[in-house]
Order: structure tokens, then C-alpha cells, then sequence
């Protein structure tokens, strides 16, 4: 119960961190909460997170509507739900390396790993951090690495907030990028046909206007391919910059 003059907690945590039942609307119950969550994900993942809806999740599970409301009272509810079940198994997450950094950068590419598997993460409305037990629970991991730095509390969720950020941009541009690929796809097209950044860039600046912009483009390292970058190097080159970062705060807090 929430302890009087506290505002409510948002739709989904309540039910999630048991300060409420899930509902019991109607006389039977042939679902579960796990089973309505289950659905919603599989329509995410194979159709992206706008085909998410109550009436589309109940067909997915070959039941009514409103059946599925004696289990879950919002679509906004739904979203935290499978938000904390993206996260399943952060518990038993055990972060490869011996040194912060080593660990740090392992719970970086873990995160991606999982948004890479649910692409519908990088759709999800953020008014606020993420606060299911799952994620925070994956939070938590991070803070374990960055424990015994020398960091201040502080920091080290600022870093963790930071890396979590990094993570979530580039995956949404690789999803968005994925997903605009896919409707040319649909709709008949090639994708060999489609602009890039770097392509756009060749095509519409010219040396005089845009002198570095013209560099960058028609550099060597850029290169021929369609993309002329590797989406994962680039990951782990940002990554590793912020890293640097990060170790160049611990040496100062250390006064090293």
C-alpha cells in the first residue's frame, strides 16, 4: 500500500514491486500476467512496438480484450511489464574481465546484445529511467564494476547513465537503419539503392562550402562499401572513448 500523501507509483510498478494483485476482472482466468507479457514481446519483436496493443495481444493469445484486463490494466502497465522482462536474467549476469574497465565495457556490450534482440526497446517512451527490478537489478551489475574506483556514488551512476545512453543511440539508429531497409524491401526496392549518410554526403557538399565535411567524405577510411563503416566497430570505438573518459576520472578523483 502506498503510505498516505505519496503520489501512486506509475502503471506496471506497482504491480511489479507487489504493492498491488494483478487485476481479476471476470469470472475465469485462463491466462497468466507471464503469458500476457510473453505475447506482447512476440508481436514487439516480430512486428516493432507500435503493433503493440491490447486488442492485438489478445488475438496473439486467441482471447477477448477484454479478457486480458483481469491481468493488466493499461497498455502503458504492458510497457513496464515487458520492459523489466527484457531484462530477464540480470540476477545471474557475471560480467567478464578482471579490471572495472574490462567490466564495464562487458555490461556495455551485454546491453547492446539484449536491445539487439529486442529492437523494440529503442521505440519505448523514457519520461523517466527504467525502474523495474530488472533493470535495476542490471543497474546494480554495472555499479559492481565500478566498485572500489575510487568513484563517488554520484559519478558512477553518471557513468553507468552515460554508457546506458551511448548504448541506446546507436542501437536505435541500427534499428531504424534495419527497419527502413526492411519497408524498401516490402515495398519491392533494393536496398543497394538507398542513400547512406556518408553517400549524401558525397553528393551534396562540395570542397569550398564544406571543406572538412568534403574530407571526411571522400577519405580513405571511409571506403567504398554501402556503408563504408563497420555499425559494430564504431559501437565499441564510442564505448571505449567514453572509457577513456571514465578512466581519466578515476585517476583525478585518485589524485593520481
Amino acid at each position: 500500500m502506498t503510505e498516505p500523501g505519496r503520489p501512486p507509483l506509475p502503471p506496471g510498478l506497482d504491480l511489479l514491486w507487489g504493492r498491488r494483485e494483478a487485476g481479476s476482472r471476470g469470472p475465469r482466468r485462463g491466462l497468466s500476467v507471464s503469458d500476457v507479457v510473453a505475447a506482447a514481446i512476440r508481436v514487439a519483436d516480430a512486428e516493432g512496438l507500435e503493433a503493440v496493443s491490447m486488442a492485438r495481444v489478445a488475438k496473439e493469445l486467441g482471447f477477448t480484450t477484454m479478457s486480458l484486463y483481469r491481468y493488466v490494466s493499461s497498455k502503458e502497465e504492458l510497457l513496464q511489464l515487458m520492459w523489466n522482462d527484457s531484462a530477464q536474467g540480470s540476477s545471474e549476469l557475471v560480467l567478464d574481465g578482471g579490471t572495472w574497465r574490462e567490466r564495464l565495457k562487458s555490461w556495455a556490450i551485454t546491453q547492446r546484445r539484449v536491445i539487439d534482440l529486442h529492437p523494440w526497446i529503442t521505440q519505448m517512451p523514457m519520461a523517466t529511467p527504467p525502474l523495474a527490478p530488472n533493470s535495476l537489478t542490471f543497474v546494480e551489475k554495472g555499479l559492481e564494476a565500478l566498485d572500489g574506483s575510487g568513484l563517488g556514488e554520484a559519478d558512477k551512476l553518471r557513468v553507468i547513465g552515460l554508457l546506458s545512453s551511448y548504448t541506446l543511440g546507436e542501437a536505435r539508429l541500427a534499428n531504424d537503419a534495419a527497419r527502413a531497409a526492411a519497408e524498401v524491401i516490402a515495398a519491392g526496392g533494393n536496398v543497394a539503392d538507398m542513400w547512406t549518410f556518408e553517400g549524401l554526403l558525397r553528393e551534396l557538399v562540395d570542397a569550398d562550402r564544406y571543406p572538412l565535411l568534403h574530407r571526411l567524405a571522400w577519405n580513405a577510411e571511409v571506403g567504398d562499401a554501402r556503408s563504408g563503416y563497420d555499425e559494430s566497430a564504431e559501437f565499441l570505438f564510442g564505448v571505449d572513448l567514453i572509457l577513456d573518459g571514465v578512466q581519466a576520472l578515476i585517476k583525478e578523483t585518485n589524485g593520481e
